[in-house]
């Protein structure tokens, strides 16, 4: 089921109707906000696009600003790149913009939660959701939604 899902929703977005990338990035938050509330967070939409955050997630005491990205075609050996970045590639992301960058790969229908900290000193990531190795360094963060809630994590 999981995968007829997201096979449908990348046929959409590549479909004969090819959508632009603004509205890729809005069917990626749609899926976002099913996913979070899925999972139980409160979410929040700051109003207008003036903020570096897409969205507010509280799970108990603690909120989280998210930035939510998306890939819907793999690159180079099957990797996926994601840059910590709006438009502007030199504006990288800091902690005193957002908490965590969520990662999803459409075709995969998969997510990486990954917190700001791990893109000191680099202003990307590149996943590869595919490989059978899992020895990527960011491999820990995929699915790892505990990352924005109260409970101890095993990472940090």
């Amino acid at each position: 089921m999981k995968k007829q899902k997201s096979a449908n929703l990348a046929r959409l977005v590549s479909g004969p109707r090819q959508l632009n990338r603004k509205r890729r990035g809005e069917v990626a938050e749609a899926a976002f906000l099913h996913k979070a509330s899925s999972l139980g967070f409160s979410i929040a939409k700051p109003w207008g696009e003036s903020d570096r955050y897409d969205f507010i997630l509280q799970s108990g005491n603690s909120l989280a600003r998210v930035q939510v990205k998306s890939a819907y075609s793999a690159g180079e050996y099957g990797g996926y790149t994601f840059h910590a970045c709006g438009n502007c590639h030199t504006d990288v992301y800091t902690s005193q913009d957002i908490d965590f960058l969520v990662a999803y790969i459409v075709p995969d229908d998969v997510w990486y939660v990954l917190p700001i900290e791990i893109f000191r000193g680099i202003s990307g990531a590149k996943l590869f959701p595919q490989s059978r190795r899992r020895m990527s360094k960011f491999e820990k963060y995929r699915e790892a939604w505990h990352l924005m809630t109260d409970e101890p994590s095993r990472f940090m």
